[in-house]
């Protein structure tokens, strides 16, 4: 796209931006971090009514542009066209990416403004600040029907005339108002695409924020007798949902729910469909292949053999861990689009403060259940640095990503379900000690809880099927593919010998001190570069049910993958990411040590000798 102009999509968080975006590039993205910022933003080209290569960039959620955040510059720099020097960094790319940094450096062409219309008041004062500056704007006043079913009316046409700009009503999860969209942003860039001046804004008399209030007043007409039944009852479930009668009862049933839906179709996906094909039908034609071409020998066995990648490396990735995946990702998509998890942060701060964190710190916790980065980088909406650095830890010290879960659940079932949450037990203990600890040690101060609590929606399968299919492609070249290089290394390693020298080397560790047989030791190195891989080869072992929870439990808490220590010390710095690489370690080997220990006295069964 080197000669396409840039349109600016902007808006306040969880307006349904991303939907939005999504329908405009046919999820045809690139993700880039803003140069010299921890900043993500996404990039794809837009389908719209012109001949001219359209890129829409999804500019970081902003509530003002006043720039008393990285988010806020972010906009700010990219409304006015000042790029930084440095160079953005990008990782998930599906199609070939718009030129980031030569889009960003002509600056923008138009710019896209999202509306709520349940939040008009706000969102107003947003668009008043973007037209500030010279450029051609279109608003879209989404969610028009929850705003109808609250018995809000909202007078479009009279704030389009006030404002001199283009205000489209839509419904973004059905597509309603998108032909408008696309033909508005196509005559604004027809209009306006040249001469436009970008030096920042032009000073404007009276307050912002008084002109919004005046708009929001006389633009909205608001009848308790017209709200909807439906409308009525979600408010009454959603306000009843941050009471601790009946809030609390409900936020166990729920998650128990949720770990039902995660453990049952994970587990009914696993044996009921993928086992059968990869065991019955693709791993033989794999094997034949590979035996009719490549001569009996250490090739061989690497290929195939007790530890062979090809037969081990799609088994685990695609068979033991993939549907847990996908299981989550469904539970928490119903979490997040029915808009309950920020109602269960807000109802469990009082309990999360007793163990150093906030309400709002439920959201990146729940993230790390599916992948450390992620969780990690929502750490970013916590206005303090100590809140930041004690989530980031907890992430790194005590939740396991989805695809160590996956593993776990396939390792300690073949057992004792039990296990299960016994283990998922001894991570939350953990997870709330360390939070008092690091609540103590780490200086700083903790801000006030801030969190939006959207509206109550009944989650829409279309729109949770597509976050999936996006999330599962993202397993596969993110999670799949790397585990199935360290599966490689785990059969060289056992074909050379590699395997029997490192047992020997750390026997006094891991046969000593953890009780583990001396192979044991492979999965420790392999854990450095995916998590799971401390667990995985553990399923080849013959292990009692004490150690299978010792080699369960040091995979828990032992060091994050490569990964997430380059995404820690890309968000503080390399001494932490290295400081909570030896916090990890630690106490993975301590716990590892306590509890195998604890199990031979409670079991009256003897200490394996060093």
């Amino acid at each position: 796209m080197e000669n396409s102009l840039t349109v600016l999509l902007m808006g306040p968080p969880n307006v349904g931006k991303s939907v939005i975006f999504n329908r405009l590039t046919g999820m045809n993205v690139s993700c880039a971090n803003y140069a010299g910022t921890t900043v993500e933003f996404s990039a794809g080209p837009a389908r719209l009514n012109t001949s001219t290569e359209i890129c829409l960039i999804d500019v970081p959620g902003t509530y003002t542009l006043e720039a008393t955040n990285d988010a806020e510059k972010v906009a700010v720099q990219m409304l006015a066209g000042n790029y930084n020097s440095g160079k953005g960094t990008g990782h998930c790319s599906e199609s070939p990416r718009c030129s980031i940094q030569k889009i960003l450096h002509q600056g923008p062409a138009a710019v896209l403004c999202v509306l709520d219309a349940g939040n008009l008041e706000s969102s107003l004062y947003l668009l008043l600040q973007v037209l500030e500056y010279n450029l051609p704007v279109v608003a879209v006043l989404n969610r028009v029907d929850l705003a109808g079913e609250k018995g809000d009316s909202i007078d479009y046409k009279y704030l389009s005339r006030e404002l001199g700009v283009p205000i489209i009503p839509t419904v973004a999860v059905t597509g309603e108002g998108f032909a408008q969209i696309k033909s508005s942003i196509a005559s604004a860039l027809e209009k306006g695409s040249s001469g436009i001046a970008r030096s920042g804004p032009k000073a404007g008399a009276g307050s912002p924020w008084s002109r919004a209030e005046e708009l929001a007043k006389r633009g909205k007409k608001s009848d308790s007798d017209s709200i909807s039944p439906r409308a009525s009852r979600r408010r009454s479930l959603g306000n009843l949902m941050l009471r601790p009668w009946p809030g609390l009862p409900l936020a166990i049933l729920a998650l128990v729910i949720v770990l039902a839906i995660i453990v049952g179709l994970g587990m009914g996906l696993r044996q009921g469909l993928l086992l059968p094909l990869f065991r019955g039908l693709i791993i033989p034609q794999v094997i034949w292949v590979v035996e009719r071409f490549i001569p009996p020998g250490m090739v061989q066995n690497v290929l195939i053999g007790e530890y062979g990648f090809l037969v081990k490396g799609l088994e685990w990735p695609f068979t033991l861990v993939m549907p847990y995946v996908l299981s989550f990702y469904f539970a928490l998509s119903l979490l997040e689009d029915s808009g309950y998890l920020p109602r269960l942060g807000g109802l469990l701060d009082g309990l999360l403060n007793r163990a150093g964190m906030r309400g709002s710190s439920i959201i990146p916790l729940m993230l790390g259940y599916g992948c450390g980065i992620p969780a990690i980088m929502a750490t970013r909406a916590l206005e303090s640095r100590k809140e930041r650095l004690m989530i980031s830890a907890m992430v790194c010290l005590a939740i396991p990503c989805i695809s160590q879960s996956g593993a776990f659940i396939a390792l300690l079932s073949e057992k004792s379900i039990a296990l299960v949450p016994a283990l998922f037990l001894l991570s939350f203990l953990v997870m709330g000690s360390a939070g008092l600890i690091l609540d103590r040690f780490i200086k700083g101060d903790r801000s006030p809880i801030i969190m939006e609590i959207p509206e109550l929606l009944v989650p829409r399968l279309d729109i949770i099927g597509k976050k999936i299919w996006t999330r599962i492609k993202l397993y596969v070249t993110d999670g799949a593919l790397p585990m199935v290089g360290a599966v490689a290394i785990a059969a060289i390693l056992f074909e050379s010998g590699g395997m029997l020298y490192l047992g020997n080397l750390l026997k006094p560790l891991v046969s000593g001190w953890l009780g583990l047989p001396q192979e044991a030791a492979v999965p420790l190195v392999l854990g450095i570069m995916r998590r799971e891989m401390t667990v995985l080869p553990l399923l080849e072992m013959d292990l009692t049910s004490l150690q299978l929870l010792v080699g369960a439990t040091v995979g828990l808490f032992y060091v994050p993958c490569i990964a997430i220590v380059a995404t820690m010390a890309r968000e503080f710095n390399l001494s932490i990411a290295l400081g909570v690489l030896l916090f990890t370690s630690t106490i993975a080997f301590l716990a590892g040590g306590i509890l195998y220990r604890l199990g031979t006295f409670i079991l009256n069964v003897p200490v394996l000798a060093g």
